[in-house]
């Protein structure tokens, strides 16, 4: 038995190898910005000022992209199974966040969000699923 999966290694590592080199590598994220691959929250959120300039510069990465985003509130909805939470003013960009409860969260309430980038228009971007909690 053993001999035999010896002699398989080589060929699993030979079809590992040439997936992974097949595809090339995506870059993501600038460390000082708001984006993280898969599910990390940045060190540097993108606030009602600056999110306009990140989401043109958003990573081009076919993976999932988590946002982290702080402000205040200016809207909060719930259809008794999710909960909407908007932060940031119009005419300016909002962010709308996808979760499960508001939490007592007020408009008003400065919060921080973290979670799945998806940009919806000029002016509004979604996070769905997504995290919120008071700052």
């Amino acid at each position: 038995m053993m001999g035999g999966h010896r002699m398989r290694t080589p060929f699993f590592a030979a079809m590992l190898t040439m997936f992974t080199m097949g595809a090339p590598a995506q870059e993501c994220c600038d460390p000082a910005g708001p984006f993280r691959k898969g599910e990390a929250y940045a060190d540097q959120p993108a606030t009602c000022k600056t999110i306009a300039d990140w989401i043109e510069r958003a990573p081009a990465y076919d993976g999932r992209i988590t946002m982290t985003t702080q402000g205040p509130l200016s809207a909060v909805e719930t259809d008794g199974t999710l909960a909407y939470l908007v932060m940031c003013e119009a005419p300016g960009v909002q962010v709308l966040c996808v979760t499960y409860s508001t939490n007592g969260m007020q408009p008003g309430d400065v919060v921080l969000f973290a979670g799945g980038y998806s940009r919806v228009d000029e002016t509004r971007v979604m996070l769905d699923p997504c995290l919120a909690r008071a700052e």
